[in-house]
């Protein structure tokens, strides 16, 4: 298989593609690796496995993606931006912040504590002291983005009166680490190996939205 021939590149002055742009390539890589990562785990893939998997050489895979670790982070980005889509719009078309909390609470929960995340959050911690770009990346897509969607939408309730916050930005990363108590840091510990339950997630997202509901929301008149 030729190296120069996997790599998209068209030589047309139109139609000209720089290598490791083409996005059904790169979807077609992050595909064979979703196999690879979840049926071997991150230590025992190889970026050989992921380009037998991918169906692609081993030469264009390294156009694409530098080494294993960065592949891996971009296949987390990808699949937390599927499972946070219901989240988001919850934060968009509701102006309920009981509702549309718990339901943002709830979707980022699940995405965070499942088997794929909780493995992620392992690899980039490992490995941030020596590739600090590839932390802040990744720290930077997730939970400082879930943070900032957040304040967004506290901004927009405090405007309207149902809330009282003068830090929103701050209520929002204190609402997540509610969100995630006694469920995440075990996770990520391997204290527990398997995802909580869906009457475990609600039941603690309930009470942060009580506890924070308490301390922010808005008190009747009268």
């Amino acid at each position: 298989m030729s190296e120069i021939s996997e790599a998209p590149v068209k030589t047309g002055p139109r139609n000209r593609r720089i290598a490791g742009t083409d996005p059904d390539k790169r979807r077609q890589i992050l595909d064979g690796a979703l196999q690879v990562f979840t049926s071997r785990g991150f230590d025992a893939a190889s970026m050989s496995d992921i380009a037998t998997a991918a169906n692609v050489s081993k030469g264009t895979l390294y156009v694409y993606f530098a080494d294993k670790e960065h592949l891996f982070v971009d296949l987390i980005q990808r699949e937390r931006e599927i499972q946070k889509r219901g989240a988001i719009e919850a934060l968009n078309e509701d102006s309920d912040p009981v509702r549309a909390l718990s339901r943002f609470g709830l979707c980022i929960v699940r995405m965070i504590n499942g088997d794929l995340a909780v493995s992620a959050h392992r690899v980039v911690i490992g490995v941030a002291e020596r590739m600090p770009d590839l932390g802040r990346e990744f720290y930077e897509n997730g939970p400082m983005l879930g943070s900032k969607l957040i304040a967004g939408y506290l901004d927009r309730m405090v405007a309207e009166g149902k809330l009282a916050i003068e830090d929103t930005y701050l209520a929002a990363v204190q609402f997540l680490d509610l969100c995630q108590s006694t469920l995440t840091r075990p996770r990520l510990f391997n204290a527990v190996r398997t995802p909580p339950s869906e009457d475990e997630i609600n039941r603690v997202v309930g009470e942060a939205i009580a506890m924070f509901m308490a301390r922010y929301g808005v008190k009747p008149q009268g």
